[in-house]
């Protein structure tokens, strides 16, 4: 907590607060979730994990901020959801994931649904002409 956000430790809470440690490409039961990180390519101070969450026979998972890495295969494949970020079109930059990068793998990511994030300007722009789902504020979702 102290190396992520100094001073953190030494705020009083009203609730409780634990830490799970999630080996990479290891599903990790927390509550009713079952947790499987896969190591992507994003410097954070921390390992960089694309996440995947199983809960009530539905599966979610997550690239968080990546450039493209085969881990997001196995991050996706059989997801009811997967939401994944592209930050440009088709710019390419480090640690970023650009949407023509990513449709170049859409079949072989098997997931179910594709919903992008972590738009910049450019992507936002472009929004009307991709063949995927993004978010929006608000938006709400039945899987």
């Amino acid at each position: 907590m102290e190396a992520l956000f100094p001073g953190s430790s030494r705020v009083r809470r009203q609730f409780d607060l634990g830490f799970v440690e999630l080996p990479e490409g290891e599903a990790t039961g927390i509550g009713t979730l079952a947790v499987t990180p896969y190591g992507v390519v994003h410097p954070s101070g921390a390992p960089a994990y694309a996440l995947r969450v199983e809960c009530g026979g539905k599966v979610i998972s997550y690239s968080g901020d990546t450039e493209w890495t085969d881990s997001l295969l196995s991050a996706a494949q059989g997801a009811d959801l997967f939401v994944c970020e592209a930050y440009f079109f088709e710019k390419k930059v480090p640690y970023h994931l650009d949407y023509r990068t990513l449709m170049g793998h859409r079949s072989e990511l098997g997931c179910r649904r594709l919903i992008l994030t972590h738009n910049s300007e450019d992507m936002l722009r472009r929004l009307g002409s991709i063949e995927a789902e993004w978010a929006e504020d608000g938006k709400s979702l039945t899987l």
